[in-house]
């Protein structure tokens, strides 16, 4: 077990390997030290994904993310390390995933399987079929049949670095490039949005902006923003519900200025 770094000998080994970045030991300290961070967000990604995917190789990825992030890292900037290299980490774990193919063959087989008695059973009764249908042509309990069913639709995920057609410059259009991003934000709305923020976080200290940037933005649970800020789970909720009450009157008293 890695011995834990007090804050003092952790921001000494921080300022040590960046005058030295060959420095292999130091290296090696730090990526001890946040490597339960990578463990932790590979969890979360794998907990998402069909069966078939092989946890350690979202561990594998995570890791190499974790050394580019240390190898990046910017202390004068301020920012908590941990704030700054999850999605780092986590942007390798998926660029991972989209390299493998990580549907397995049972899960194609299923799917046939699935799909096959799907037109048996529309045939018959002229009509898509029911769950319950199904799972009695398949002769399996409902709910194996809804196990069945969510395996079976791994099968439509494609990799976004597929190719979908060539072209006369250097570069192919792939899948990526022509897939519509329902998610997508208005250019408005992120602009809307920002000044929000800056309006609501104003005269909070550092810690208070960013239990709120964290929460509300980038959608951390309590538990994660107590991690990247050092506070317990609980002071973090209490944090909270003191900002959120003085925003509020806050608000209301300024109500007349959005009239």
């Amino acid at each position: 077990m890695a011995t834990r770094l007090s804050d003092e000998a952790l921001a000494e080994v921080w300022k040590d390997f960046k005058e030295n970045l060959q420095d292999q030991n130091l290296r090696n300290i730090l990526i001890e030290r946040y490597l339960p961070l990578v463990k932790y967000n590979a969890e979360r990604v794998w907990q998402k994904l069909p069966d078939g995917v092989d946890l350690n190789d979202l561990i594998s990825a995570g890791v190499f993310g974790l050394m580019d992030a240390i190898e990046a890292f910017d202390m004068e900037r301020g920012v908590k390390f941990e704030t700054y290299c999850v999605p780092r980490i986590r942007g390798a774990m998926l660029d991972e995933l989209r390299t493998m193919d990580w549907v397995p063959r049972l899960v194609r087989s299923k799917a046939s399987k699935h799909e096959q008695a799907r037109k048996r059973v529309e045939a018959r009764v002229g009509r898509p079929p029911t769950d319950d249908e199904m799972a009695n042509e398949l002769s399996v309990s409902i709910e194996d049949y809804t196990k069945l069913k969510a395996e079976s639709s791994a099968v439509n995920l494609v990799s976004l670095n597929k190719k979908w057609y060539e072209t006369d410059s250097y570069k192919d259009v792939r899948e990526v490039d022509v897939i519509e991003d329902e998610r997508g934000e208005d250019p408005t709305n992120g602009i809307q949005k920002r000044d929000i923020m800056r309006l609501v976080t104003r005269g909070l200290n550092r810690n208070e902006r960013l239990i709120i940037i964290l929460y509300y933005y980038e959608e951390l649970t309590m538990k994660e923003i107590g991690q990247t800020l050092g506070l317990s789970e609980s002071r973090v909720s209490q944090m909270h519900s003191s900002i959120v009450g003085r925003l509020k009157d806050q608000l209301n008293r300024r109500r007349p200025e959005f009239a």
